[in-house]
């Protein structure tokens, strides 16, 4: 490619990818409710999970209170035998434990219930929040991938989302279930004794402090936690896939030193995060006992005086040592919710980038009649603000011309056919198509009439037929091996393993880089577009195949309009035009042999390249 790319973006004092290590989350409050929206759709289903929920707690905190009613009566009992006034009633003991058992029944019942319809409303709003990505995935700019990591963005549209999902369901009812916990066994507390309620709810101010400290101590971590993570996946895919060039130059030692670096923080944020967190647990445990021991000091001193049964300091201890788990399940889950928080927090900035704002179908305006002409009206372009590359381009291409782009690195080539095909818009002037504006055509029927074939093959894992077929996907398999047979691809396919059925790798190493371009060649060909697009499209093939595929370019493109970019001059000497570029400009324009005897920019880069050819192989 021509344009270098404005690569990853560096701030002052952030990291590869402008994280700055302990930042805090933007809005860690507007991010839930944010996460609630896409709830909403089933706020039926939520509401049945918060009736169940409520049921679940108010059974299952019922319990310790029968258990005592069961104590109390054998308490009684054995009074009364002991003043010789009566015995035991089993019947009121054995109906006290039918009920006892009924309800932790209808306990498991509920739970069931509720588990099973909030694993529906969290898959269901996970399925609506992938599917938000994988539209933003299409909608983007090629600019903000050329601005970030691909790690990162994957590690965002499957790490994060997985994270949120597996905590939100889990979180959401253990919340509300806590909360109503708390709040049934209060109740129930008051109930039994408000004194010895009075007494254990001292501990609590202190639970919540040490909770709410730790919390706050903790959130920027696990944001650290998942940006590490991020960093850490793009540092990944970037050295498996330059795996031969690492390898080549010898540079395993400082990739493994990087890997090092990144892995380093993502284990130390991830420690500091989830140890810092997990001291919540022993310490609420510790404040717990400490309240325990005093309340039944003074529990059994109230029964001595005979103010409480057994069976009710029995249920208040059970009521206490209960309070304070949900309190800790609480502290607990703010763990989890941390990490949700950071990872749908990274997911809505994703979301929230700029889109390629599409044009109304009322404000679209298309040729009547695409013949293929092409004008560049005073383009000015640059990748970013303060470095304008293409200054002031003007051109005209007539219907069927072949037009070769030529120029040193840099000059701008590549960055044409990227304003021609809507990747980038341009600053000022226009572009026109048949006497339309391109930017009042649909980006995506624009390209419609567009066939390219980069330097840079794309393959996909599927057969070769399904492949090629990608140029025109209602194509048939004749029509797939015409295209073949045009492109010169045919024989070669035909003498692979399974033809045209044969299987390519992820990356097609399976074939050669060569057969590679041939295939996205036939692949350009089969859509049979109005206007072609070749970008050093025979750059990675040998001699021989270049003279064949330049036989074909010469029937193929006849009634096309075609732009070339080639830095092997000697494959564009047929071209009805050609521009040289230099710095983004129109140096010169002409057919091959008028800008020879001009002797000029041009000249001097064909002249260099044979000098530099010869000099080679002398």
């Amino acid at each position: 490619m021509s344009r270098p790319g404005p690569g990853p973006i560096h701030g002052p004092g952030k990291g590869p990818m402008g994280f700055v290590p302990g930042e805090k989350p933007k809005n860690t409050k507007g991010t839930l409710l944010r996460l609630m929206e896409y709830m909403k759709p089933y706020r039926i289903a939520l509401f049945a999970v918060a009736a169940m929920t409520i049921l679940t707690a108010i059974a299952g905190n019922l319990g310790p209170r029968i258990i005592g009613f069961a104590t109390n009566e054998i308490q009684l009992g054995a009074q009364r035998i002991a003043d010789g006034t009566g015995g035991m009633d089993y019947r009121a003991i054995v109906t006290i434990l039918l009920l006892l058992g009924g309800i932790y029944l209808l306990n498991s019942l509920f739970t069931y219930i509720q588990s099973r319809l909030m694993v529906g409303v969290t898959q269901k709003t996970m399925y609506l929040l992938r599917k938000k990505v994988d539209e933003k995935i299409k909608t983007l700019p090629t600019g903000y991938y050329d601005a970030h990591q691909l790690g990162d963005i994957l590690s965002r549209v499957t790490n994060d989302v997985d994270t949120v999902s597996s905590s939100l369901q889990q979180s959401i009812t253990q919340i509300l279930s806590s909360i109503l916990s708390v709040v049934t066994i209060l109740v129930m507390m008051l109930v039994i004794s408000p004194i010895l309620t009075l007494v254990a709810l001292l501990t609590l101010p202190l639970t919540v402090l040490l909770s709410t400290g730790v919390i706050k101590r903790s959130q920027p971590l696990f944001v650290q936690q998942q940006s590490s993570l991020g960093r850490l996946n793009g540092h990944i895919e970037e050295m498996y896939s330059g795996h031969n060039v690492t390898k080549a130059f010898g540079r395993e030692d400082s990739a493994l030193e990087e890997f090092d670096s990144i892995n380093r923080e993502r284990f130390e944020s991830s420690y500091k995060a989830n140890f810092i967190s997990g001291v919540i647990h022993p310490l609420s445990n510790l404040i717990s006992n400490l309240g325990y021991v005093v309340v039944t000091v003074v529990g059994g001193m109230m029964a001595i005086s005979g103010r409480l049964l057994l069976g009710d300091i029995q249920s208040f201890a059970q009521y206490l040592r209960n309070f304070s788990q949900p309190i800790t399940q609480l502290s607990n889950i703010m763990n989890t919710l941390q990490s949700t928080i950071a990872a749908a927090e990274r997911i809505f900035e994703f979301l929230d980038e700029k889109e390629e704002i599409p044009l109304l179908p009322e404000a679209q305006k298309y040729p009547e009649k695409m013949d293929g002409n092409v004008v560049f009206d005073h383009v000015r372009f640059g990748y970013t603000p303060d470095r304008t590359l293409i200054k002031d381009f003007n051109l005209e291409v007539k219907s069927g011309e072949m037009v070769a782009i030529v120029g040193p690195t840099g000059a701008g080539k590549t960055t044409l056919v990227n304003l021609l095909l809507r990747f980038y818009d341009v600053n000022g002037g226009s572009i026109r198509i048949d006497g339309v504006d391109i930017a009042e055509m649909d980006r995506i029927k624009l390209r419609e009439y567009f066939g390219m074939v980069l330097q840079d093959t794309w393959l996909f894992h599927g057969t070769i037929r399904e492949n090629i077929r990608y140029g025109r996907l209602d194509a048939s398999d004749r029509e797939v091996e015409r295209a073949a047979r045009a492109s010169y691809a045919h024989n070669f396919i035909r003498s692979l393993p399974g033809g045209y059925d044969m299987v390519l790798s992820e990356d097609a190493s399976n074939i050669s880089q060569g057969q590679r371009q041939l295939l996205t060649i036939a692949r350009a060909l089969l859509s049979n577009p109005r206007i072609l697009i070749l970008d050093e499209a025979t750059s990675s093939v040998d001699t021989r195949t270049e003279v064949l595929i330049q036989k074909a370019m010469r029937t193929l493109l006849q009634g096309r309009t075609s732009f070339v970019i080639a830095h092997r001059l000697s494959t564009i000497r047929d071209a009805d035009k050609i521009i040289v570029l230099n710095d983004g400009d129109v140096v010169e324009v002409g057919t091959h042999s008028q800008l020879l005897e001009k002797q000029g920019f041009y000249a001097e880069l064909y002249n260099s390249q044979f000098a530099y050819n010869n000099t080679a192989e002398e």
